[in-house]
């Protein structure tokens, strides 16, 4: 496994973004940047594109970063794909997604429109912007809780053998 030095974790809502983040920080040490933190204003009013390229710019400059999600447009991501080693996307249906959003908080109508059509209109850009702006990054797809487990034993044997 390469070295993780600054993750870009991206996904359908709901997939585990978040605690994909909070895990591998742990395992790894690396800071985990929370963008929904960075993106989302009061009254869940989105960052402008212009300023979120700007705030991403800033954020991605540092050595060592976990960030989660794929907020804003796709256009705009390039700014820390640029800058990732590393690219996990995950790729869990729709149905766990959908389950663990309920659970979490009551979405407005917009984000369960995203979520119903995100394999197959936002996905496809997702993959183009990471085909074509992390040309150096590794990708890792992870289509189910298995696999992700898998991936952070994985990192996890990686990172004791290194010490």
């Amino acid at each position: 496994m390469t070295t993780m030095e600054r993750v870009a974790i991206l996904g359908r809502g709901g997939a585990g973004k978040s605690t994909l983040a909070i895990t591998l920080g742990t395992v790894t040490g690396l800071p985990v940047i929370e963008l929904d933190k960075h993106f989302w204003g009061p009254g869940l009013e989105a960052t402008s594109p212009e300023e979120w390229a700007t705030v991403q710019a800033g954020l991605a400059r540092a050595e060592q970063w976990i960030m989660d999600g794929d907020l804003g447009p796709y256009d705009v991501l390039g700014v820390r794909l640029r800058r990732a080693d590393t690219i996990i996307l995950l790729d869990y249906s729709f149905w766990l997604c959908a389950w663990r959003a309920l659970r979490r908080s009551r979405e407005r109508l917009d984000f369960w429109l995203w979520l119903w059509s995100w394999r197959h209109r936002s996905r496809p850009l997702l993959l183009k912007a990471v085909t074509d702006q992390a040309v150096d990054a590794t990708l890792h797809v992870l289509r189910n809780r298995r696999a992700t487990a898998a991936f952070v034993a994985q990192v996890e044997r990686t990172r004791k053998q290194g010490r």
